[in-house]
């Protein structure tokens, strides 16, 4: 029997499936006597206290792993602290003698009803942190023992209806086989996990639970995003060459890592790094990356009650700049807004937020905001080679714009008497407005970065965060390879530097014509920086050139598709 579901993180498996049924606290409306609301207020709390120290357990578990990851715990830390939640439960419990597991599940619930009826994906997928955090609040208030999928008996794929991000926090890497469930997407908890755990993952298998059964075999292929059940010994066989085909594939990746970035005739592509945070594990492939190609600073800014101010950020962008040591850190400035929300700040509920006062537009509104981040940057400047980096920006009168912000901050820093260093200024080529007038932008800045994912989502009028328009986000397009072609050419013949940051630039397939089409600088996560430098080794420039042109001449993705895939 075949499942077909989405490949959320790459890989091949064959096993036995363990079915993950997690045992969910459902209280009965229930009161208490007068008198006892101080009692079940105070077990509140002490739950409440063992649940953060639950997740601090995680939390630093996890940065063993990567900071992306310990993140995720410390925002479930944040959540469990939420101010409204925390007056809300004890003013049920003390006002109306709501019982407290019954305060718990209802006010947790109450969240959770809003966040689940959001529009946006990303915020609708947030209700799976605060479920996990009342699961774990009731658990405890039951004497429960934790749920564990560390102390698996054997190697398993398994199959739940979802996972929460403590379930797959406490997996045992060595016996899970692969990961599949009924939901869940690319950016849940469960995709980011399973990457960097590199195990496979399929998501969106309708029906799963009802079909497959505790120890039925499996054969799970990521890449197609399918599932066979009791697959024939003929099929087994087939799996387990591509399994083996795969290992040795990693492997031989893996010796580019700390290679340098040549194509087989020696012309140099530069590697950068993009980078969320300023945790030393994350820092670390600065030692085999040229430059922070993407460094994205809102990590500063969310998941947190209050703003960063100037000194928090000077630190921050201070540490990242030492690290690099003279390598350029193309430092993005404040990209809120589409996707990205703040805890402190109450942002306007906008219909179309990828279209709204978003990035460089959210800074020219809050001009207190962009201005502390400027000085913050200047000043860091002195401990590195920082290029200042714009995103969203839509005409010249943006660039302009936004230099005069700059020009101001270093202006203040001076009346301060503070040090502050040179910098690079540049854009992020995003909209297509701005793409079709590179020649003019070159002009007005010292450099340029293409960022693929929300170019092609305004190239093609796609939202890359809906499951209903999927299939119209194609970042094959013939359109956008004329436009990054046009918009590399712009900046090459002014002699600025152009790079390109997004999920391109992480594709083996599509390096060799982005390298065709004249690009020599390509940012991306660490995980992709092996297999990146393998595919550009594997090419001269002179075929990246013929495989660019053969490309541009077609005119459907699919077709692009195909042929770069032969």
């Amino acid at each position: 029997m075949l499942l077909t579901g989405k490949g959320t993180a790459p890989g091949i498996a064959v096993g036995r499936i363990f079915l993950y049924k997690k045992k969910y606290f459902i209280p009965e409306e229930s009161f208490v006597d007068e008198g006892e609301e101080q009692s079940h207020l105070d077990r509140y709390l002490a739950v409440k206290k063992q649940a953060m120290e639950e997740l601090e357990e995680i939390r630093l578990a996890m940065l063993k792993h990567g900071p992306e990851k310990a993140e995720i715990f410390a925002a479930h830390q944040e959540i469990l602290d939420d101010i409204v939640i925390n007056e809300e439960i004890p003013a049920r419990i003390l006002n109306e003698h709501w019982a407290g597991d019954w305060a718990i599940y209802q006010v947790y619930e109450t969240v959770l009803v809003v966040l689940k009826k959001a529009g946006d994906p990303l915020i609708a997928e947030r209700a799976a942190d605060f479920d996990d955090i009342r699961a774990r609040l009731l658990r405890l208030w039951y004497g429960e023992k934790k749920e564990k999928l560390h102390a698996l008996s054997e190697p398993v794929i398994i199959a739940a209806h979802d996972f929460l991000p403590s379930d797959t926090a406490s997996i045992d890497r060595d016996k899970v086989l692969g990961l599949l469930t009924e939901h869940g997407g690319e950016t849940s908890h469960t995709a980011i996990i399973a990457k960097s755990y590199g195990i496979p993952a399929i998501s969106g298998l309708q029906g799963l639970l009802d079909t497959v059964k505790n120890g039925q075999f499996a054969a799970v292929d990521a890449h197609e995003g399918t599932v066979i059940l009791d697959p024939e010994d003929a099929v087994l066989e087939e799996y387990k060459i591509k399994i083996e085909a795969y290992r040795r594939d990693r492997q031989d990746a893996e010796t580019f890592r700390k290679k340098e970035c040549l194509t087989a005739d020696g012309i140099k592509i530069e590697i950068g790094l993009n980078i969320t945070g300023v945790e030393e594990e994350e820092l670390r492939a600065c030692e085999y990356t040229d430059c922070a190609g993407l460094f994205r600073t809102e990590f500063l800014f969310m998941d947190r009650d209050t703003l960063p101010d100037e000194e928090e950020q000077f630190a921050a962008y201070r540490k990242v700049l030492e690290h690099f040591n003279q390598k350029p850190v193309l430092l993005r400035t404040l990209d809120i807004g589409g996707d990205k929300k703040l805890d402190n700040m109450e942002l306007p509920r906008e219909e179309n937020p990828f279209l709204g006062n978003r990035a460089l537009r959210f800074c020219f509104s809050n001009p207190d905001i962009f201005k502390t981040q400027l000085k913050a940057a200047l000043r860091a400047s002195v401990y590195g080679n920082l290029w200042l980096m714009f995103p969203m920006v839509s005409s010249i009168e943006d660039i302009r714009r936004a230099k005069e912000f700059t020009t101001s901050a270093a202006e203040e820093l001076k009346k301060e008497g503070k040090k502050f260093g040179e910098v690079k200024t540049g854009i992020m080529i995003e909209i297509p407005s701005i793409a079709l007038v590179a020649d003019l932008a070159a002009a007005e800045v010292d450099f340029a970065s293409i960022g693929s994912n929300d170019l092609c989502q305004y190239l093609c009028a796609a939202d890359r965060m809906n499951s209903e328009v999927e299939s119209y986000y194609q970042s094959y397009h013939p359109a956008m390879w004329r436009l990054i072609k046009e918009t590399a050419s712009a900046f090459t013949n002014a002699g600025k530097p152009i790079s390109l940051c997004g999920e391109l630039a992480s594709d083996p397939l599509a390096v060799p014509v982005l390298a065709g089409l004249g690009l020599r600088k390509l940012s991306m996560g660490e995980a992709s920086i092996a297999a990146v430098k393998r595919a550009i080794a594997s090419v001269s420039v002179k075929k990246c050139e013929e495989i660019a042109a053969k490309v541009l001449k077609f005119s459907a993705a699919a077709q692009v598709q195909e042929y770069l895939n032969k």
